[in-house]
């Protein structure tokens, strides 16, 4: 042992091996009781990070802790591991994407393995080898089957510094940058393959309510981003440029219309443009839709509102996104916020058609508009200033002005798109495609797949259309000459069935094994980053919905329960190399060890909050892990738990022994919740009170190891190492991880109100010295109450009379006990919201008896624990259930 406790390298690396050598984490592909617990794969950047660090640890943890529960757990890992990241830095380095990554791969296990994660190796996947991207072609051909591949023109992002296509979600910020390497994005017209995710739009978002272990934050990004809105299109007439179509929600508003407006990038918007300088000055250089305020041009044009007939001024406004509806909207200041603080801009009208429906109305008068001057009104109600329209409420109006204007049509639309694959680059999986001039774009055959990569060759642009060798090919349709698909596929394609792919890692003839498949998904519990939200998670559940269809997978969902872990930040700030604020993994694990490092970061925080890492903490850490080691090797070495086996019980024992139980039933409720910081916290109390009571007792044998044993399980999922080696100390067969968790003999409620008893009690006592200024208290009585106010709180609780006192007086044994029942009765009447059930009077006598020697202790006097039976009458009517009478004599 180190002078610090323990000597975390040798143990770290002794039971490392021990796992290794016993296999212990190895899964059979055929379970009783199938857990399936995942962290998102990492992509092997070269060096594990503290946020990696969080996030395995969590999912270890809790494979761990249900393994403890007896559950066959599935905890496999893998690496995403094409991508362009690779490709930049084999060239700077003029070396290949392979051998970067796989170096890069070798170093982040070995950091994985020296954190002591406990992953079943024998199920890892890599996404850049031929055994794994076959299978993406194979998915590309299925989707392709099932008629959702199209090759299209489109309008794509485009980085000129990473030379590739962009998805929507990659281009982040006011500025447009690429999510990679931050360049200003260009937008280019492409031939572009696309899987037709908008197919599944409406199952995707409304499966989304269903989500229930889902984080609500994600579940709302999700809503938004397939941005689903039932409307009405209809035609406005733009003198000179004839019908344009606009999207709204809300055409009960029409008569309120008072200007149309085009998004900068609208093809009326870039005409004007051309040929006037106020619209080419604000559509290339001031329109910014992230602005805080809406901000537009006067085109001098007008459209007709097709309800009215009236001719209304066009604008071209940043509020009106191309991507958002169809690019034109008709404006209502009235009754929208947005058109209302553009209005007030610009000095159009704001007219109210739509007025709060009184809560007396009698559906004939209509109701008195809305002061909408100063701020629009958004919600829906009765129709005014519209015609014959008017009188209607909000919703009537929509059905029937929908079936009246000529051009109206009831549309859904969707802010999703189709999901673009397409990648202008050589480290990912190609397309299995194949062009022919006279046979058009054709699939590779299965039999074919896969569609290997050629040698990296070090070129600007994509290196695949430099391999002529590899390029040039003959059409499988016609046998005549052809050229293969250059564009490799977007690595979220990769992630987006990796989770299946680990059922059957080994299997050549199929991606998946559908019984095995079935057997462990969907994934019980998913561990990752929140950025992960609208690409990897979209993805991943429409890929699962479309296998469900054509491959027979029973579940359309992958991930039943989500957890987006927070960042581990330094000083405020995320951790980041360009900051140089980061800490390095393998530093805090050679000086302080692995265990350290797990505990301080699970302790710290709830998983999914944000915290600052502190070497104070680790240091903190460090030293309550060499105070357990002291107390299990001292007991072990017969120095302390050394009272004769048949010397019985007493208070303190009993007092111990309950809070075993205090923590044994609290930790294992909060492992499964994943609050692991609660449970931590309930072990480490533990280990404190075992120290205390090695301290201040001659330690009951039974009750200290019992303690010390409960301490080394309930730590066992997040100090793996140490946890195994104080389990060997204590003598215990096997191993820790596969040991049973441990049991309780009172269930969660009760222990919390056992402690609340206590802590009550003890800061009653507390206050009583402090106000009566008492330094040197000669005794302390403590009184429980008696037997029939248990009763009246427990009837109070259950009832739901209007006169709680008269229901109480319905009872004889507390009517008899005349005014102190009336008086006891009136409190509880007066706190009946309030009111909460407590431990009965023999167990708050027995909990108070055995925590007896705590209030000794902090005030160095006598302490008696009396039924009401027993003490004075004058005493005994300050008592109420849950909180003793207290007298202390000076």
């Amino acid at each position: 042992m180190s002078q610090e406790g323990y000597d975390h390298t040798a143990v770290e690396k002794r039971w490392q091996e021990a796992w290794d050598d016993a296999s212990v984490y190895r899964t059979p592909d055929e379970v009783d009781d199938p857990t399936y617990v995942l962290g998102m794969y990492p992509y092997p950047s070269g060096k594990l990070h503290m946020g990696h660090v969080r996030n395995y640890t969590i999912t270890d943890a809790y494979a761990r802790y249900r393994r403890m529960r007896g559950d066959d757990v599935l905890h496999p890992m893998g690496w995403d591991a094409f991508g362009l990241p690779a490709e930049n830095a084999a060239k700077e380095r003029d070396t290949n994407p392979r051998d970067w990554t796989f170096d890069c791969i070798d170093t982040m296990k070995g950091q994985m393995k020296s954190m002591g994660f406990g992953y079943d190796w024998d199920r890892e996947v890599t996404t850049c080898t031929p055994e794994y991207y076959q299978w993406n072609q194979w998915l590309f051909r299925r989707f392709h089957e099932a008629g959702l591949v199209e090759r299209r023109d489109a309008e794509v992002n485009w980085c000129p510094s990473c030379e590739t296509v962009l998805a929507d979600e990659q281009v982040e910020g006011d500025d447009e940058l690429c999510w990679r390497c931050d360049t200003p994005v260009e937008t280019r017209d492409l031939d572009q393959w696309f899987l037709e995710i908008t197919e599944y739009a409406d199952e995707l978002i409304d499966a989304i309510d269903e989500l229930e272990g889902w984080p609500d934050s994600v579940r709302q990004m999700q809503r938004n981003w397939i941005g689903r809105q039932h409307g009405t299109t209809l035609d406005f007439h733009i003198d000179g440029h004839g019908p344009v179509q606009a999207f709204t929600t809300r055409v009960d508003t029409i008569h309120g219309a008072t200007f149309f407006a085009l998004a900068p990038d609208h093809p009326i918007s870039e005409e004007l443009a051309a040929e006037d300088d106020a619209v080419h000055e604000f559509v290339h250089h001031e329109a910014d839709p992230e602005g805080d305020e809406p901000n537009g041009v006067a085109t001098g044009l007008t459209a007709t509102n097709p309800a009215t007939g009236e001719e209304i001024p066009v604008f071209v406004a940043d509020f009106v996104l191309s991507d958002v509806g169809t690019g034109a909207l008709m404006a209502v200041p009235g009754h929208d916020d947005r058109d209302h603080a553009f209005a007030e801009k610009m000095g159009v009208d704001i007219e109210p058609v739509i007025a709060p429906e009184p809560d007396d109305w009698d559906g004939e008068t209509l109701p008195e508009a809305p002061d909408v001057s100063e701020a629009a009104f958004t919600d829906d109600g009765v129709v005014i200033n519209s015609g014959e329209y008017s009188g209607l409420d909000s919703e009537t109006a929509r059905e029937r002005l929908t079936e009246d204007i000529e051009s109206a049509e009831a549309t859904t639309q969707y802010r999703l798109r189709d999901w673009g694959i397409s990648r202008q680059r050589y480290w990912g999986t190609p397309i299995p495609v194949v062009h022919c001039d006279d046979c058009g774009s054709v699939l590779v055959p299965e039999a074919d797949l896969p569609v290997e990569l050629p040698e990296f060759i070090n070129t600007t642009g994509n290196p695949l259309d430099a391999a002529e060798e590899w390029k040039q090919t003959t059409c499988p349709e016609c046998g005549g000459p052809a050229t293969r698909e250059t564009d490799t596929m977007d690595t979220f394609v990769d992630s987006s069935w990796y989770f299946l792919r680990y059922v059957s890692p080994g299997n050549e003839a199929v991606p998946f094994d559908l019984d095995r498949a079935n057997d462990w998904m969907p994934v019980d519990q998913y561990v990752g980053g929140i950025e992960h939200a609208v690409m990897h998670l979209l993805y991943s559940r429409f890929v699962t919905k479309v296998l469900a269809d054509e491959e027979g997978l029973d579940h359309r969902e992958p991930f039943t329960n989500l957890l987006a872990q927070g960042m581990v930040q330094l000083e405020g700030e995320k951790m980041s190399k360009s900051k140089g604020n980061t800490v390095s993994p393998q530093r805090i694990v050679e000086e302080y060890g692995a265990d350290t490092a797990r505990l301080f970061m699970m302790q710290a925080a709830q998983p999914e909050r944000d915290f600052d890492w502190s070497e104070e903490g680790v240091k903190s850490t460090h030293r309550f892990l060499a105070r357990l080691t002291d107390l299990v090797e001292a007991y072990a070495a017969g120095e302390t738990g050394t009272a004769p086996a048949d010397a019985g019980r007493d208070e303190i024992d009993d007092y111990v022994a309950g809070e075993v139980d205090a923590a044994v039933a609290i930790a294992g409720a909060e492992y499964d919740d994943l609050t692991f910081n609660v449970a931590l916290r309930e072990a480490q109390d533990l280990v404190g009170t075992l120290r205390s009571y090695r301290d201040h007792a001659d330690p009951n044998p039974e009750t200290y190891e019992r303690g010390l044993d409960a301490a080394v399980r309930l730590l066992a999922p997040v100090v793996p190492h140490l946890a195994e080696e104080l389990w060997a100390t204590l003598d215990r067969d096997g191993f820790v991880v596969e040991a049973d968790w441990p049991t309780a003999t009172a269930d969660r409620e009760t222990v919390e109100r056992r402690r609340r008893l206590v802590e009550n009690t003890r800061e009653d006592v507390r206050d009583i010295v402090d106000v009566a200024g008492i330094e040197d208290p000669e005794r302390i009585d403590v009184v429980v109450a008696p037997d029939w106010k248990y009763d009246a709180l427990s009837i109070a609780i259950d009832s739901d009379a209007d006169n709680l006192i008269s229901e109480l007086m319905g009872e004889p044994h507390i009517r008899e006990r005349g005014d102190d029942a009336a008086s006891y009765g009136q409190d509880l009447q007066a706190n009946r919201e309030a009111l909460q059930e407590t431990l009965s009077g023999d167990d708050e006598y027995e909990a108070l008896r055995a925590a007896s020697w705590l209030i000794e202790r902090e005030f160095d006097a006598p302490v008696s624990v009396e039924r009401a039976a027993d003490a004075d009458e004058s005493v005994v009517r300050k008592a109420e259930p849950g909180r003793p009478a207290i007298d202390i004599v000076e």
